[in-house]
């Protein structure tokens, strides 16, 4: 392009020195049709050249300034439309940057209102960019909300929301996991020559039918290179931070070993009194069976962190179990690095951080130095690491070529507490609820965008938006086109961060529980009301709390919730605490709200297909033929391959 302009620019000089008009109208106006897609006055523009082309009409409409001042006059003006061209350029072609953090309250960061916790690299991106301050997660828990950012679908689409208890992925030798005809922002922008990245939590799936076809995995959803963990951080990872599992595994295998145990004593009373023969070799076959199962079942969980906790890089194991020390500088130098090897050619970046579900850690550096301890710790660490990153762009000036993104994939899991009793959840502000409810606290997140040039700083979006709404933004900034053979339930975001609309287009947002629609979010175009309706509700244990601290998390059926006839009502631009449901005497228009929501219930269940449950027992339970492991069982899949070496420098603050 700037052989272009230099080109026209040359014409322009050569036809001042001749003062030959004709060639120099051929270049002006050359030019002006090279650059007619940014000059916003190109018809005033070509008027000013004809005149010039004509000798007397020039004298007279320029009168002393003469045609040769005239030509340089436009010979700036042509320069201000190439310079106008390439800023237009860079503008579709951005390099994208996406920080995910996990398990993060809203109520965690300065920038939306905690004065307690240090976060500053983070509010930077807020006093630099645009804050959402009703910006939503697609579903309340890991797995379909990551699926749902990465597709800019609702998860009941691609078969990633459970009709069963179990709503994520827990072990990394399980079949499910997002299909491979579903198409990610990774895939597009890999298409358009974007070097592609995912490092840290991927929590998505990995093989399908052998331990090595990686049917799930990262590399074969568009990212080019990979570094991180194929499932997710878990208590059971870490040694001394207890177990997610233990518990209600040890209470199964009691009633299992019970089960088998009243059985055979049956069967062999039934055979000693002579009521049916039973054949001695088929009681020992059951009980051979029977041992062989029990003996699996313990030695996988009571090995869990060897077979789920280890980190990869592209598809090869380097480190098995995870070791969590200095583990977000190791993350940080990983995308470092990545940036450093792709900053002349456009990119994308998810940075997917460990960091804040547990197990809790922080490296030494930072541990003991916030005000909520270990939790406060490594919120403090991921924020350092968000200042790496954006210091890396400015160090290779690539800020204002970037879009930085930063935000959760859901609400804090607020039920989070230690053996010692210490809180180990975040704070989900002035919000009801946490992870794995639809109430404000699970579902709203953090929200910031920035893009120095592109998007005002410092300014603040009240309308819903949604983590799916990256999907579309990102790509139509690369240039890709939209899947055409599918729903896209995410919108672009660009027209409202630059302020060229002041709504957002989600009128309708379903929130669903698992694969259970369990409420709706209605914006009306002509109201500043936020309606939202929940057809059920979980209950909370303790009842006076705001989360199931009996379950460690709330689940979506039986027993579990209560539904609701008529279907709670609430305004959150009045009562964003959703503290007290409106009824038809506190709401004039209250069943016709209820009618225009069911309505858009039915028009989006219409919109729905039969998929595959990824999330169905099948697909959940672990497979002993699809475990990987770096070295042999018998020497409990042990390695350690990954380098520390040339790790950040790190300053606590």
């Amino acid at each position: 392009m700037w052989r272009l302009v230099a080109l026209h620019v040359a014409g322009g000089l050569d036809s001042l020195r001749s003062i030959q008009p004709w060639p120099f109208c051929d270049s002006v106006i050359s030019a002006l049709l090279l650059f007619s897609p940014t000059c916003e006055d190109k018809h005033v523009t070509r008027m000013s050249v004809s005149a010039m082309c004509d000798e007397r009409q020039g004298d007279m409409i320029f009168g002393p300034l003469g045609r040769k001042k005239m030509g340089l006059l436009l010979f700036l003006m042509i320069f201000q439309c190439a310079i106008n061209s390439v800023n237009t350029y860079s503008v579709s072609n951005p390099n994208v940057v996406l920080l995910i953090a996990d398990d993060l309250g809203i109520g965690d960061l300065g920038c939306y209102g905690n004065r307690t916790l240090r976060t500053p690299n983070i509010d930077r991106l807020a006093k630099e960019g645009v804050t959402l301050t009703q910006h939503l997660a697609a579903s309340p828990l890991c797995t379909p909300s990551r699926a749902a950012f990465l597709t800019g679908r609702y998860p009941i689409r691609s078969g990633m929301a459970a009709f069963s208890r179990v709503g994520v992925f827990l072990f990394s030798a399980s079949s499910g996991g997002l299909p491979s005809e579903e198409i990610t922002f990774s895939k597009l922008l890999k298409q358009r020559g974007y070097a592609t990245a995912l490092i840290g939590k991927w929590h998505l799936g990995m093989n399908c039918e052998s331990n090595n076809d990686f049917c799930h995995h990262p590399l074969s959803h568009g990212f080019d290179y990979f570094y991180g963990l194929t499932v997710t951080n878990l208590r059971d990872c870490k040694p001394g931070q207890g177990s997610v599992f233990l518990k209600g595994v040890q209470r199964y295998l009691v009633i299992l070993i019970q089960i088998l145990g009243v059985t055979m004593v049956s069967l062999a009373v039934v055979h000693y009194i002579g009521f049916f023969k039973v054949p001695f070799q088929a009681l020992g076959i059951c009980l051979l069976i029977t041992c062989i199962l029990l003996a699996v079942l313990i030695f996988f969980f009571y090995h869990f962190r060897h077979l789920n906790c280890f980190l990869m890089r592209d598809h090869q194991i380097i480190q098995q179990p995870l070791s969590y020390e200095n583990l977000t500088q190791r993350l940080t130098t990983e995308a470092i690095r990545f940036i450093e090897r792709n900053h002349n050619t456009p990119f994308l970046l998810v940075l997917s951080y460990l960091h804040v579900h547990t197990a809790l850690y922080a490296s030494k550096m930072f541990r003991g130095k916030s005000r909520h301890g270990l939790y406060g710790d490594a919120v403090e660490e991921m924020d350092w690491s968000v200042g790496q990153i954006l210091d890396v762009l400015e160090n290779y000036n690539l800020s204002n070529g970037s879009l930085v993104y930063f935000s959760s994939d859901q609400g804090a899991h607020i039920e989070e507490i230690s053996s010692s009793g210490e809180v180990h959840g975040g704070y989900n502000g002035i919000y009801k609820g946490g992870k794995s409810t639809n109430w404000e606290g699970g579902i709203r997140v953090p929200g910031l965008l920035r893009w120095p040039g592109v998007i005002q700083a410092g300014t603040y979006i009240d309308d819903p938006t949604s983590n799916m709404d990256i999907f579309p933004t990102i790509v139509k900034l690369a240039g890709a086109q939209l899947p055409y053979d599918r729903i896209i339930d995410g919108h672009d975001l660009m027209p409202l961060l630059q302020g060229k609309v002041i709504r957002s287009k989600h009128e309708f947002l379903f929130h669903y529980c698992n694969a259970y629609l369990n409420a709706v979010r209605w914006h009306p175009g002509n109201s500043e009301s936020v309606w939202k309706v929940f057809f059920f509700t979980p209950n909370f244990t303790p009842e006076d709390s705001s989360g199931c601290y009996d379950s460690h998390v709330c689940f979506c059926y039986g027993d579990f919730i209560t539904h609701h006839d008529p279907p709670l009502l609430f305004d959150l631009s009045r009562d964003p605490e959703e503290k007290v449901p409106l009824t038809p005497e506190t709401e004039s228009r209250f069943y016709e709200i209820l009618s225009v929501i069911q309505l858009a219930v039915d028009n989006h269940t219409r919109s729905l297909q039969v998929v595959s449950d990824q999330l169905s027992w099948n697909n959940l339970v672990w497979k002993p033929w699809l475990q990987l492991c770096c070295s042999s069982f018998f020497q409990f899949c042990y390695c350690d391959y990954d380098s520390e070496n040339s790790l950040p420098e790190v300053h606590s603050g």
